[in-house]
C-alpha cells in the first residue's frame, strides 16, 4: 500500500489498524510533506520497530525517475511507472515563481488533433500517489519551493475525477503539501457532467479553472475537438455562464491558434460574442500552436495572433498571449507524449 495514497484521516485509520496511536500517521505524513523524506528509516521519532514494520509492508514512491531534459525556461521530468509506461512532468521557472505541469493519465482519450498527447490514446488514468509522486520527486530535486501546480500535463483531468480530487485534498491540506487553492489549475477540454460535477463540489470550485475552446464555432470544436459532439460548445458556455465563481474570480479559456485553421478576424469575432453576454467572467488565454513533427499543422504568424488579440480587447473582454515555454523539450502545451519516450 502507498502511504500517498492515503489522507491522513485515513492513514490514521490504517495505523489503528495495526495497534498504535493515530498521532503516528501524523508523524509519517509529515516526513513526507514537510521535510520530503522519503526512506522510513530516517523517521527518527518512530520506534526502530515501526520504521522496520513501515519499510515491509508500505511504500512512498510510485514512480522511477527516468531522465530530466533541460530546456531554459523549463525541465521535464520522465517518469517510468511500476507497469513500465511514461509519463511527463514539467517544472516551468515562472519570474517570481515555480509551476509544476503534472499529468493525470498516461495517454489521452478526447482526441485533438492539434495535440500530440492524443495520438497515443488514453492507456490509463493516474493514480492518486502517482499523481502526488510526480510533485514530491520534482520538489525533493528543486531547491525553490514549487508554490503552483496545473493539471495541464498528460491526460484529462476530469476524466479521472475522483483520483485528481484526493490528490487535489493531499496537496491543499495543511497536513499535506499545503498548498493554497488558487495556486491550483485544472485544465479541462470540457466535460460538461464532471464540469457540473466540479461546480457542486466544495473543494474543486475553488481551484482555478482553465477551459480549452479552441474554436468559436460547434462545427469547427468537432473537427478539431472530437469530444465536442457530445459536450457541444452550447452546453459547455452554459455551465461555464452559470459557474459559482466570486464576482473576483475568472475563468481562464484557453484557446490554441492554427495558422489558417482557426486564427481569423472573423473566428476573433465569434469567439467574442461567445463570452459577451458575461464578459468580466473570463480571461481568453491565445497559444500559438506549439509544432510537432508528426502533426499537420503550422503556428501562425505573430501578426495574426495580435489582430485576433485586438478584436477581443476592443470588445472588452482581457486577452493574453501565451507563448508556452519548454518547446526546446517537448514540453509545452500539446507536446507531451508517453510513447514517444518510451521507444527511444
Amino acid at each position: 500500500m502507498y502511504v500517498t495514497s492515503l489522507t491522513l484521516k485515513e492513514l490514521r485509520e490504517e495505523v489503528k489498524k495495526i495497534g498504535w496511536e493515530p498521532y503516528r500517521a501524523d508523524q509519517i505524513l509529515n516526513w513526507i510533506y514537510k521535510r520530503f523524506v522519503f526512506d522510513f528509516q530516517q523517521m527518527t521519532n518512530l520506534s526502530k520497530e515501526q520504521r522496520a514494520f513501515l519499510k515491509d509492508n508500505y511504500l512512498i514512491h510510485s514512480l522511477e525517475l527516468l531522465d530530466v531534459l533541460e530546456g531554459g525556461d523549463s525541465k521535464k521530468f520522465l517518469f517510468k511507472t511500476k507497469d513500465a509506461h511514461i509519463i511527463e512532468t514539467v517544472l516551468i521557472y515562472e519570474r517570481d515563481h515555480l509551476t509544476l505541469c503534472v499529468s493525470s493519465q498516461i495517454g489521452c482519450a478526447i482526441g485533438c488533433s492539434f495535440c500530440a498527447t492524443a495520438r497515443d490514446g488514453l492507456i490509463r488514468n493516474l493514480k492518486v500517489e502517482e499523481i502526488i509522486d510526480q510533485f514530491l520527486q520534482v520538489q525533493k530535486m528543486t531547491k525553490e519551493k514549487i508554490r503552483n501546480v496545473v493539471f495541464m500535463g498528460m491526460g484529462e483531468p476530469l476524466a479521472n475525477y475522483q483520483n485528481v480530487r484526493k490528490a487535489v485534498e493531499i496537496m491543499v491540506s495543511p497536513w499535506g503539501l499545503d498548498l493554497s487553492k488558487r495556486r491550483i489549475s485544472i485544465s479541462t477540454s470540457g466535460l460538461i457532467n464532471q464540469l457540473k460535477a466540479m461546480a457542486e463540489d466544495p473543494l474543486m470550485r475553488e481551484l482555478n479553472l482553465a477551459v480549452s475552446i479552441n474554436a468559436p464555432s460547434q462545427n469547427l470544436r468537432e473537427s478539431l475537438m472530437p469530444i465536442s459532439k457530445t459536450n457541444t460548445l452550447e452546453e459547455l458556455m452554459e455551465v461555464l455562464h452559470d459557474f459559482p465563481y466570486p464576482p473576483d474570480r475568472r475563468i481562464m479559456i484557453e484557446y490554441v491558434l492554427i495558422r489558417g485553421i482557426n486564427d481569423s478576424v472573423e473566428h476573433a469575432r465569434e469567439l467574442a460574442k461567445l463570452l459577451r453576454k458575461n464578459r468580466k467572467k473570463f480571461k481568453v488565454n491565445l497559444i500559438p500552436f506549439n509544432p510537432d513533427p508528426e502533426l499537420p499543422y503550422k503556428r501562425p504568424s505573430m501578426e495574426s495572433v495580435y489582430a485576433f488579440q485586438k478584436v477581443l480587447w476592443e470588445e472588452g473582454i482581457s486577452t493574453f498571449i501565451r507563448i508556452s515555454k519548454g518547446i526546446k523539450v517537448f514540453g509545452a502545451c500539446g507536446q507531451l507524449r508517453s510513447k514517444r519516450f518510451a521507444l527511444r
